[in-house]
């Protein structure tokens, strides 16, 4: 029994001190604290004013990323109500550790970072830590259980800097709180901070462009039992933050009458007991592109696995029927939802060594948002059994309504019965009520070993952490839009943004791997034969780009098995990694990533409508610098992908000394390589 590693390399010492000591100098304004990165490069300075307010700022080698900001809550503790921020205590510490990551992109990551607690006088404590990769704070409840009726959240910059934000898709401007029902999927928008529309929130994580290249991606992590973050302009260089308030009455209805619709809420956001800590507010900075791609801070912020045995947890590729319609063709029967349709599907799940099936919507009865009614159609016992007859595991769909209902005995049911897991669909919130729901949905499954994949959902915020049985979450704007969305929305732009951005809250189900792909000019959408923007090398890399442990093969089985090399290679990329690195990006152009399993790299480059070539050089990558490679599989857009964008080259390349590999993306284009060194 393999159980989840413990933290070490605990390397320095906590150190306490009183507001009189070494930190904590007086000003003008009041007492002002300093925290320093561990590389003394990043710093911030939290201003304890006279009467009670508070501040902090950001900087880099001195110079502003943000001015001093406001902090601050309207909560009551009992029957009291305090309206300041008194500083009791202020204690340092440091710490350096090694911190486990198992189904992410590193097996491990190192925690290094310089941490200021300021205690208060008003029942709560507010933490800083300063990492070399960004700064993050939060408030931690001590007093006796209360209400917070509101979060001051404000970022104010020294220019009118470029944001790049996804703003809530469904917006009222006569009914504000419309905005807090969403299902967290748009497209990113680029203006100055001063022309964002104040009217409209923005879903994190969200960036900003500062100069000399700079980019500072705010998020949060730790969001366990609170809130989520919004962001709105207002017409000037800052931004200010709100949460949804707590639903006071909910409905069942929403999309197929499966969802909890807020139909009435409360003045307040969130009810706290003694002990509660708050979400960590983060702000990340990178001074390349590449290293905001890297950043792990959502991750190493987040609460430490709650689930004390992970080995039953198995990330792995799945065959998927939804998005590709069930349209398999030349067999004898007809398609559908039924039982000869699934037993193909896991019949070439296993041919391919994919370790699962997802049976999305329609297994179970419509409009009826009861999981215990199968249709007629589907034997599922049998389908579970003929499926774990040939090492392919079942992942079933779930309405949020339906699965809430009847948590506990749908779990204990469908995992007796052999089910793997389920996808859990259309939360569309994350107010506190729902937040509780992602909490019991986790830990419900965990106890009887069921993998979840959150749809309908907000960013991962450090869930996965906390819940490593959750190995994927949307909240991203990804393949299934596809289905529906024409080119007013580009998705090669999306593509080569979604690393640096959405990806810094954790893995996103994107669900790539369409075989049907379109050009500028030939790109429709379909949804009973879809396609891709971009072309098939493309789609191919993004197994590679983007992060998903539990990475979906979109497209239907017979279009897989007409190019069987292809699919061997694709199926056979892992899901999980030792290593990654990211070797050459530019946010909104293209990324080239790499990623190690064991002593073999797989590598995907992807670029947006604009076509270009770059050079691969594997000597940036320690393990292959000056080594000779064994055999090299090379994914390239064919001569004629800029007209038909399905136009792919293989080439397999043994033996070879050459470190520099010359590759041409077409537009919408990309490549991917396996590189195995002796």
């Amino acid at each position: 029994m393999r159980h989840f590693p413990k933290l070490f390399m605990l390397v320095a010492a906590f150190v306490a001190s009183t507001v009189f000591g070494q930190n904590g100098a007086n000003s003008n304004n009041g007492r002002v604290y300093t925290l320093t990165s561990p590389d003394g490069q990043l710093a911030t300075h939290i201003t304890a004013s006279k009467d009670g307010k508070m501040t902090y700022d950001i900087t880099l080698d001195e110079k502003a990323l943000l001015l001093p900001s406001p902090i601050g809550l309207d909560y009551t503790q009992g029957t009291k109500a305090p309206k300041t921020l008194t500083v009791k205590k202020m204690t340092q510490r440091s710490v350096d550790e090694t911190v486990a990551s198992p189904f992410t992109r590193q097996t491990s990551m190192r925690n290094h970072y310089n941490e200021l607690t300021l205690q208060l006088k008003e029942g709560l404590s507010l933490v800083f830590r300063a990492y070399d990769e960004g700064i993050a704070y939060r408030f931690c409840w001590n007093g006796e259980a209360g209400t917070v009726f509101g979060e001051t959240v404000e970022y104010r910059f020294p220019s009118d800097w470029n944001a790049t934000v996804p703003y809530v898709g469904n917006f009222d401007s006569t009914r504000h709180e419309v905005q807090y029902g969403t299902s967290f999927e748009n497209q990113y928008r680029t203006m100055q901070l001063s022309k964002l529309d104040p009217r409209r929130l923005c879903f994190l994580p969200l960036m900003v462009s500062a100069s000399n290249g700079v980019k500072l991606c705010i998020t949060e992590s730790a969001l366990l039992d609170y809130p989520g973050l919004y962001l709105h302009g207002t017409h000037h260089t800052n931004l200010i933050g709100e949460s949804a308030t707590y639903p006071k009455k909910v409905e069942q209805g929403g999309w197929a009458n499966i969802q909890l619709k807020v139909t009435e809420r409360e003045s307040f956001i969130a009810k706290m007991d003694k002990g509660k800590v708050f979400p960590w507010r983060v702000t990340m900075v990178a001074r390349t592109d590449a290293e905001l791609a890297m950043n792990n801070l959502t991750y190493l912020l987040a609460e430490p696995s709650r689930i004390a045995d992970i080995s039953w947890i198995k990330p792995g590729k799945v065959t998927w029927e939804w998005w590709n319609s069930w349209n398999i063709t030349g067999v004898d029967f007809k398609a559908g939802i039924n039982n000869d349709t699934y037993k193909y599907y896991i019949d070439f799940a296993s041919r391919y060594g994919i370790e699962y099936l997802i049976m999305d919507e329609g297994w179970s009865v419509r409009l009826k948002a009861d999981l215990f009614q199968v249709v007629p159609e589907i034997d599922l016992p049998m389908l579970v059994k003929y499926a774990r007859e040939r090492n392919v595991g079942i992942i079933l769909w779930a309405g949020h309504f339906a699965f809430e209902r009847n948590m506990e005995e749908v779990c204990k049911h469908y995992s007796e019965m052999g089910i793997k897991g389920f996808k859990i669909d259309f939360m569309d919130r994350d107010d506190q009520m729902i937040m509780d729901f992602y909490r019991r949905a986790a830990e419900t499954c965990a106890k009887y070993h069921l993998l979840v994949d959150f749809h309908g959902a907000f960013k991962p915020a450090g869930f996965v952490r906390t819940y490593p049985n959750i190995l994927n979450f949307e909240g991203v704007f990804g393949q299934e839009q596809m289905r529906w969305s024409g080119l007013e929305y580009d998705q090669m732009k999306y593509d080569t943004e979604l690393p640096f951005i959405r990806q810094a809250a954790g893995p996103s189900d994107y669900t790539p791997g369409a075989m049907l792909n379109g050009t500028r000019n030939t790109y429709r959408c379909n949804s009973m034969e879809p396609m891709s923007q971009g072309t098939r090398c493309h789609q191919l890399a993004l197994y590679m780009v983007i992060e998903a442990p539990l990475a979906m093969l979109c497209d239907a089985p017979t279009r897989y098995e007409r190019e069987p090399d292809y699919t061997r290679f694709l199926s056979g990329i892992p899901t999980v990694w030792d290593e990654t690195q990211v070797l050459q990006a530019e946010v909104g152009e293209y990324i080239v990533t790499a990623r190690r399993k064991g002593n073999t790299w797989y590598i995907g480059g992807i670029t947006n409508w604009t076509p270009r070539d770059i050079t691969l050089d594997l000597s940036k990558i320690q393990q292959l610098k000056n080594k000779k490679i064994k055999q090299l599989d090379l994914y390239t857009d064919g001569a004629n992908a800029h007209r038909n964008a399905s136009d792919y080259k293989y080439q397999k390349i043994n033996n070879s000394t050459n470190q520099q590999i010359n590759i041409h993306l077409a537009p919408g284009g990309g490549f991917a390589a396996k590189v195995t060194v002796e």
